[in-house]
């Protein structure tokens, strides 16, 4: 018997009874959970510093080594994701609605675990905790299938996860880890649909559409970010320079860093604007109206208007009004998170009724695209799909519901 079936086989069996736990003792394993990952923090990061160096020798880029990297910080900050998920209210069990029919037939629609969710991933082990987590606490198993970049953090990580999970009332087998990472196990993977409900990926787009275009088991789409901030002519000075620094450079590694500036070409402080973040470090790339005024501007491509570059790049363009700037990010956004800043009232309802996005914002960064910033506490991923979940993901997400209908003898006639 193959990894692969061998552990969903374990993971059906368990999500029965993780399914029938209550909120006190999924809490209660959750927060076991968190302290083991506390206490173990050197052997996480020993296991870590062997995934870097490993990348380092394979020659990955800053970002990549930047999502792959743990730290002490970093791991503190999964034990607070951890507990935060633990404050939030159980979703299972809820009534979402309730009715009565008039032949005294009495429905309720409440919510349930989707049942064994499997998540693919690239590079960043945090994702392993996050989605561990999540699922756990929406009454899911979790089949997780992270890049071979990430084994060892990721192996690190699972151990000390099932270990915990061994003395609670979760099963540890409600946490699996592929360890096999070849693409022939990872197809086999995508069609499992006898064990598995729904497939999560969550990683940059080649990985994505891989899934999506490969996978009958039913896929949560998560998606690119290739965001934009226009700025508009009536914007204030300081804050727009100041959320376009953060938007680009606060962690430019990650799919909420904005790509693009569209600036109105009215705006008074585009030298300021462009300077500033060339003193920050951000190589900018225009188009020919820029690049031929301002000499650390490069002339940009057609391929940098869809570029999800994660790395101190910007694209940068001046628009002549909120209506080319729409008609820009809907040739070349991604759904995920789009900003307009500005002190127009009409221009920022025009552009969120017109900006077809997962997120839109009024004068704030992009930034805030995120589980814990959202209050769900961690994350599945981002979903720029319209179908069951859109937006940060968080507990609700993966959940689906269950009617519940009660009567007294009614018979259809």
């Amino acid at each position: 018997m193959s990894e692969l079936i061998e552990k969903a086989g374990k993971l059906k069996k368990a999500s029965k009874k993780l399914g029938m736990l209550s909120a006190w003792e999924k809490n209660a394993a959750l927060a076991y959970m968190a302290n083991k990952i506390a206490n173990d923090k050197e052997f996480i990061l020993h296991e870590n510093e062997k995934d870097i160096q490993n990348g380092k020798e394979k020659g990955l880029s800053a970002s990549l080594l930047d999502r792959l990297l743990l730290t002490g910080e970093r791991i503190n900050q999964i034990v607070d994701g951890i507990n935060q998920v633990i404050s939030l209210d159980d979703p299972i069990g809820e009534v979402i609605d309730a009715w009565e029919r008039p032949n005294g037939l009495h429905i309720q629609n409440i919510r349930v675990p989707l049942g064994v969710i499997g998540m693919v991933y690239e590079a960043r082990p945090n994702v392993t905790v996050d989605a561990a987590t999540l699922c756990l606490k929406a009454g899911n198993a979790v089949l997780l299938r992270g890049s071979t970049s990430a084994l060892h953090s990721n192996k690190a990580l699972v151990q000390v996860m099932r270990r915990a999970l061994a003395e609670t009332a979760i099963p540890e087998d409600a946490i699996q880890l592929l360890e096999d990472t070849s693409r022939e196990t990872a197809s086999e993977m995508f069609r499992l649909n006898q064990y598995l409900d729904v497939l999560i990926p969550r990683g940059g787009a080649g990985l994505i559409q891989s899934v999506v275009q490969n996978a009958t088991v039913p896929v949560l789409e998560t998606g690119v970010g290739n965001c934009h901030i226009f700025i508009d002519q009536s914007a204030e000075e300081k804050m727009a320079i100041e959320i376009a620094v953060n938007a680009k450079l606060q962690r430019p590694s990650v799919c909420n860093a904005i790509e693009t500036v569209l600036i109105h070409k009215d705006w008074p402080h585009i030298s300021m604007l462009l300077e500033t973040l060339r003193d920050k470090g951000v190589e900018l790339r225009g188009e020919t109206t820029l690049s031929s005024k301002f000499t650390f501007v490069h002339e940009a491509s057609e391929e940098d208007w869809s570029s999800e570059f994660l790395a101190p790049i910007l694209a940068v363009k001046l628009v002549g009004d909120v209506h080319e700037a729409i008609d820009h990010i809907d040739r070349y956004g991604t759904k995920h998170s789009e900003a307009i800043i500005s002190e127009s009232e009409d221009h920022v309802q025009l552009f969120f009724q017109s900006v077809d996005a997962a997120v839109l914002y009024h004068n704030a960064s992009t930034r805030f695209t995120d589980g814990e910033q959202f209050g769900y506490g961690a994350e599945i991923g981002i979903s720029t799909q319209k179908l069951h979940a859109r937006g940060p993901m968080g507990l609700k997400a993966i959940t689906t519901t269950k009617a519940i209908v009660q009567g007294n003898g009614q018979i259809r006639g």
